[in-house]
This record gives structure tokens, C-alpha cells and sequence, in this order.
């Protein structure tokens, strides 16, 4: 029970219950305090860090896909545990599905020793969190940072292709695309500025500006009308914002793969997850069966959603929570209209939009030899399936199946099938050779 999270206090009143009775119960209260605490006691002899370290190497034993690092340091020459990182052979697996996108922030504090709690998480085919690695770390310095994106690297043997997290991905992951936080900017931006707290018209502008807008043109004078009226001019916070903009607006950041997520929120999500029993009382042992449990109630949530796609009949490919995302942009493709403004050899140029609604506007390219399209709110570059404009105009050339080229792997049902398809090919290929 104790292990579950109950207090020895309910505990002890539950067990006290089902017996019949404080009577008939074989121990007192101070009997449950006292062997819970001697059980604690015995998981942590030796030392805390050393009890937790001792576990990793077992798993690695017992696994040998298992990987674990630590780091050891002081001011004092002492050998007080500053860092400490590991993943399993499950996680090294799922990193090379869904490892396209990653989310790390570093905002939780919740151990004994004060360590920060350092999770890189990503999303499956379900849109559900997914573990890459757990670390605690010691500080949140440049150097911190990149012993542990290193080891992340060599531990997972690849590289990562985009990051939202507050540290910036440094000489570790050069080709990766660094994205803030917006609603970490969101936060910072109405707790710096006195009045402006209070004025929800600045935060409509501000929204606006970080995820409003469609295009480049729109952005900017969005932006430019928001300084002026704010009377931000002057501002040095707004300005390096500014400056740093491909970083956070999303008008800026169409043109790579991001599966749609727009700040570190999976990842505060993930730390609220790990720590829901954890306290600033919470050994590293006791956060170490924490974060299993986690782990295992995250994996058995998947294994439910992988059986209810298996047994439905809605889709074909996609898994059920991402059908539903490609359900709504087929039912707005609905109600669109086209507009045909140039055919030439084979290529078809349509502006397309929702009926009455001007801002929806989008252009959209069809080509007839390959049944190609691409339009120019760039949702599919984005985030990995078809937008309805795109739907719209295939519907319109009598496409009645999603062309191949427009379906993710990491988004259908076979996303997992899909990479041990691929060993299975790679390990015939060099048994061949």
C-alpha cells in the first residue's frame, strides 16, 4: 500500500478496517509507522544514491538493452551523486519511431536533495506521452546540459530532429530545430509588464502574434501594431522576442515536421505525471519506483489503445486519436469551394476556402500525373496529415484514398510493425552478405 502511495496513516486505518476493528488488527498504528520506516530504512543502506544506482546496474544485467550514466562531483571532494541518467531498451525503441519530435523542459523540483528532474518525452501514433529517458540533474548550466544531451545521444546512437524545451540544444544536435515555449513566453510576457496583466486586449494581440497568424505579411503587422499600441517600442524584452521569432511563431516554423506541438506542455505534463505521489521529501529511491509505475501505467494506456484500433472498423491506417484529427479537416473539406485559376500540363493552381470565410483562403497546387498536392497553410509539412484544402481539391480530381505519399508512418496503426519489418529486412540483408 505504502508502495501505491497511501500514507501509513490510511494505511493503517484501511487495513484497520477490513480487519474489523483496531482490536482485532495484530499491530498498532506506531507498529505501522515503525516498520514502514525500518523498510525505507533497509531500501536505503548504503546511501540513497548508491541504492538507486545499484538498481540500474541490475536492470542492466537483467537487460541488456539497458543503459544508465552518473556523474559524481563536490566542491568539497566529496562523492555527492550531481547527475544521473538512464533509459531502457523499450524507450531506445520508441525513440526510433516517434523520435522526430521531442519535448524537454527542466521546471521540476520535487526530491530531498533538490536534484531537478530532467524527462525527454515525445508522442506515439495515439498522441499519447511516450519516455525517451529520465535524468535528475544538479544545475542548469551549459555544461549540465551537454553531458546530458550527449549522453541522451549515445545512449539512443542517433539524432534528434527538432526540440521545444527552454535549454537550447548547443553543438550536441546542430541539425535539430530549436523551438521555445509559448506557454512559457505567454507567462513571462504578462508577469513582466505592470498594466498589461490585467489587459486582456494585449494578450488577444499577443496570441495573435505567437499562433494567429497565417501569413508572413499578417505576422508582421500584427506584431508591429501590437508594439505601437502597447507603446513597446523601447522595450529590450520584446525586442530580443522579436529577433528570436522563427523560435516560438508558428506562422515561421511550417516548413518542418513538429506533429503540432506548440509548447513543453507534454513535458509539464510528464513531470506532474512522475511526481503526482512525489514531495521535497521524496528520496531517489522512492522516485525511482514512482517514475516505474509511471512508465508502466503509460505503456499499458497504449497497449489499450493499440487493442481498441485492432477491433475497430473506422479506419483503415490511421490509428483512432489521429483519425478523429483527419476526421474534422474532411468534414470542414466539406464545405469548401475552388476557385481554378491556371491549368498547365497536367499542374492545376486552385485558391480554396471555407464558404463565407475569407481568412480560410489557402492555395493549393494539384499535380494529375502523380496525384501530388501541396498547399500553402502547409499542415501536412507541419504536423503530418492532409489539411482540408488538400482533401478538397483531391476530392475534386475524384481521389478517393489518401495517396501514400500523404501518410506518416509514425501516425498509423502500423507504426511499430512498420520498424521491426525494417530490422527483420536489415538483419537478412547482412546475413546475405
Amino acid at each position: 500500500m505504502a508502495e501505491s502511495g497511501l500514507k501509513p496513516a490510511k494505511s493503517y486505518r484501511l487495513m484497520s478496517h477490513e480487519a474489523g476493528g483496531d482490536n482485532v488488527l495484530a499491530h498498532t498504528m506506531k507498529d505501522h509507522f515503525n516498520y514502514i520506516t525500518r523498510k525505507k530504512m533497509e531500501e536505503i543502506e548504503g546511501g540513497d544514491a548508491q541504492t538507486v544506482i545499484d538498481r540500474l546496474y541490475q536492470r542492466q544485467e537483467n537487460e541488456p538493452g539497458f543503459f544508465y550514466r552518473f556523474k559524481v562531483g563536490g566542491g568539497d571532494n566529496s562523492s555527492k551523486l550531481t547527475e544521473i541518467f538512464w533509459r531502457d531498451s523499450q524507450m531506445r525503441e520508441d525513440y526510433s519511431i516517434y523520435g522526430d519530435v521531442v519535448v524537454f523542459d527542466t521546471t521540476y523540483r520535487t526530491n530531498k536533495y533538490n536534484l531537478i528532474c530532467a524527462p525527454i518525452v515525445g508522442i506515439n501514433n495515439h498522441w499519447l506521452n511516450v519516455m525517451f529517458e529520465c535524468a535528475f540533474i544538479a544545475d542548469e548550466t551549459a555544461d549540465t546540459f551537454e553531458w546530458l544531451l550527449q549522453t541522451f545521444k549515445k545512449s539512443m546512437g542517433g539524432t534528434t530532429y527538432f526540440y521545444i524545451y527552454r535549454p537550447r540544444p548547443g553543438n550536441v544536435f546542430p541539425e535539430s530545430r530549436h523551438r521555445l515555449c509559448i506557454w512559457h513566453l505567454i507567462k513571462n510576457a504578462v508577469s513582466r509588464f505592470g498594466a498589461l496583466k490585467r489587459d486582456t486586449t494585449f494578450k488577444n494581440a499577443f496570441n495573435k502574434c505567437l499562433s494567429g497568424c497565417v501569413t508572413i505579411e499578417e505576422f508582421e503587422t500584427c506584431w508591429e501594431n501590437m508594439i505601437k499600441t502597447y507603446k513597446l517600442e523601447k522595450n529590450s524584452w520584446f525586442k530580443r522576442l522579436y529577433n528570436l521569432r522563427e523560435k516560438w511563431c508558428t506562422t515561421l516554423s511550417k516548413d518542418f515536421f513538429s506533429a503540432g506541438i506548440l509548447s513543453s506542455q507534454r513535458s509539464e505534463s510528464t513531470n506532474n505525471a512522475v511526481g503526482f505521489k512525489a514531495t521535497k521529501n521524496t528520496s531517489l529511491t522512492d522516485f525511482f519506483k514512482i517514475f516505474n509505475q509511471t512508465i508502466k501505467r503509460w505503456r499499458q494506456n497504449e497497449s489499450d489503445a493499440d487493442f481498441k484500433c485492432s477491433n475497430s472498423h473506422a479506419t483503415e491506417v490511421y490509428t483512432q486519436t489521429i483519425f478523429r484529427d483527419f476526421e474534422t479537416e474532411f468534414a470542414y473539406s466539406i464545405g469548401c469551394i475552388t476557385l481554378l485559376h491556371l491549368e498547365a500540363q497536367g499542374y492545376f493552381f486552385y485558391e480554396v476556402q471555407i464558404e463565407n470565410d475569407e481568412a480560410s483562403k489557402q492555395k493549393v497546387t494539384y499535380n494529375s500525373a502523380d496525384n501530388s498536392v501541396a498547399c500553402s497553410c502547409k499542415i501536412f509539412e507541419e504536423v503530418g496529415w492532409l489539411c482540408y484544402h488538400a482533401i478538397r481539391v483531391l476530392h475534386q480530381h475524384s481521389v478517393t484514398r489518401i495517396p501514400e505519399q500523404y501518410i506518416t508512418t509514425r501516425w498509423t496503426k502500423f507504426a511499430k510493425t512498420h520498424l521491426w519489418k525494417q530490422r527483420d529486412k536489415q538483419q537478412k540483408q547482412m546475413q546475405e552478405y
